[in-house]
């Protein structure tokens, strides 16, 4: 019974944290298909690699350390994050290839997911070996679920930030900012863990943490307002040659336009879509050179092919 009650605290916290985050990207949400890859590399790759990892370290320093409370000190504070934070990071360098991933709204969302998942199965592997006791094990799932969880979601998403941050510059200085959003990702996390150690400090870490979370939610916000002002310049643009209606502008780039009654129903989600897509298509093939410019431009003429599609097919617009 316990191992169903443990598994339901690691998996329903976590996986409406993605969800939170998944749809608070709301002008260009990340295909779902990705989002639960980056969500079960964490859960099951990272970990799995990471316990290798800490395994092979923890076995060195045993030989040079006999104190217990020594071995687990640097265990916590200085290989968990590094090892853990090297594998969580791996699949980003994949994903990042991907045409989707494009901004630092993006890092944020496939670096939080993988987090998500690499602190759901961690979770889970804690309250099950803590089960002794009802009420401690109620604690530890109350902590780990508001706290150790989310700093894996916050560690790894700065890391994605960076990334994404990255994507469309030379590449000494993609590698330069990858490297310090993964320096900042472990330091995030030894942190974490250093503060946690101590009970005077415990406090101190969960302090630390909000205000993380704080600035996470700020450095999110910042980038879907860049993301919208970026939608509008695009799409304006677009307005000036006579493919978007004026009067669609401001609607486009805000949340008004899930709201209905300002074009025809029928074309509404998937109009939105299109446009969204073509403005950072168009940004992109500013950013990129070579095959990636080509992909881009033809993709920028195959959606302003189907928003004059789209638009021929509205029986009203406004």
């Amino acid at each position: 019974m316990i191992v169903i009650l443990s598994a339901l605290a690691a998996i329903i916290p976590m996986s409406l944290y993605l969800y939170f985050i998944w749809k608070y990207d709301k002008y260009d949400r990340e295909p779902i298909k990705l989002v639960l890859a980056s969500y079960l590399w964490g859960a099951i790759g990272a970990v799995f690699l990471a316990f290798i990892g800490s395994f092979a370290l923890n076995f060195i320093v045993n030989f040079f350390i006999d104190d217990e409370f020594g071995v687990n000190f640097i265990g916590a504070v200085f290989i968990a994050p590094f090892v853990e934070e090297i594998t969580k990071g791996l699949f980003l360098l994949i994903i990042i290839t991907n045409k989707k991933f494009d901004n630092l709204t993006d890092g944020i969302v496939y670096g939080g997911a993988i987090g998500l998942g690499f602190g759901m199965t961690e979770n889970f592997l804690y309250f099950i070996n803590n089960s002794g006791n009802f009420s401690e094990w109620f604690n530890l799932v109350v902590v780990r679920s508001l706290f150790s969880g989310v700093m894996h979601l916050v560690s790894t998403a700065t890391l994605g930030a960076f990334l994404g941050l990255s994507k469309f510059m030379y590449l000494p200085l993609k590698i330069t900012l990858g490297l310090l959003g993964l320096f900042l990702a472990m330091l995030i996390h030894a942190l974490w863990n250093f503060l946690v150690s101590f009970e005077i400090t415990v406090f101190l870490g969960f302090i630390f943490l909000i205000l993380l979370v704080i600035v996470f939610f700020g450095v999110f916000k910042f980038s879907l307002n860049r993301e919208r002002k970026m939608i509008f310049k695009e799409l304006y643009e677009e307005s000036i040659n006579g493919l978007i209606p004026s009067s669609h502008l401001h609607i486009l780039s805000s949340t008004q336009r899930d709201k209905t009654g300002w074009i025809d129903e029928k074309i509404r989600i998937p109009y939105i879509k299109c446009a969204t897509t073509l403005a950072f298509r168009k940004r992109q093939s500013k950013l990129s050179k070579g095959y990636s410019k080509i992909f881009y431009l033809e993709e920028v003429n195959y959606y302003r092919n189907q928003i004059i599609n789209l638009l021929s097919q509205a029986s009203f617009t406004i």
